[in-house]
């Protein structure tokens, strides 16, 4: 099977709000896949919205190709010069293609402007390809942090950002 071309060179990433239909739909569907994955979970969803992303809080953004969207990510600010990603989600068809590696380092610039000296996030254990793109990208393993601590199924990852 050949690889999927990459999107990068058609990829548009833009800060949106957690409350357009676009990013409604783009969550809907994460939420959906983690459902699948981890059904013991159904309600481990925490809450993220437009206040995690006020102006020099944080930032949702969402990648679109050909005027679709095909993936988001969020980050937020969880401490002085500490910042949390959360909901990355790349749509089936457009994954392989490079849009996550693209979103991830659009956040990391987003957490370099708002002075963010380090970024921690939470995926889960059955969730391999991301795991995968994180230690790629220079994500290395850390404790479980607040609401993820004690649960088995949840793998804690940091990065500093250099400057």
């Amino acid at each position: 099977m050949t690889p999927a071309a990459p999107l990068t060179s058609v990829l548009t990433i833009e800060a949106a709000h957690t409350l357009s239909a676009e990013a409604r739909r783009l969550i809907a569907e994460l939420t959906g896949e983690l459902a699948a994955l981890y059904p013991e979970e159904a309600d481990g969803i925490f809450p993220f919205g437009e206040e995690d992303v006020a102006a020099g809080r944080g930032v949702f953004l969402v990648a679109a190709s050909g005027g679709a969207a095909v993936g988001c990510g969020g980050l937020r600010r969880v401490e002085e010069g500490v910042g949390e990603i959360k909901r990355m989600f790349v749509r089936p068809s457009a994954r392989g293609r490079g849009v996550a590696r693209a979103v991830l380092a659009a956040l990391e610039d987003a957490g370099r402007r708002l002075g963010l000296r380090r970024v921690i996030l939470e995926t889960g254990k059955r969730q391999g390809p991301a795991l995968a793109l994180y230690r790629r990208a220079g994500y290395s393993e850390i404790p479980l942090y607040g609401e993820f601590v004690g649960n088995p199924l949840s793998v804690c990852l940091a990065k500093d950002l250099l400057r």
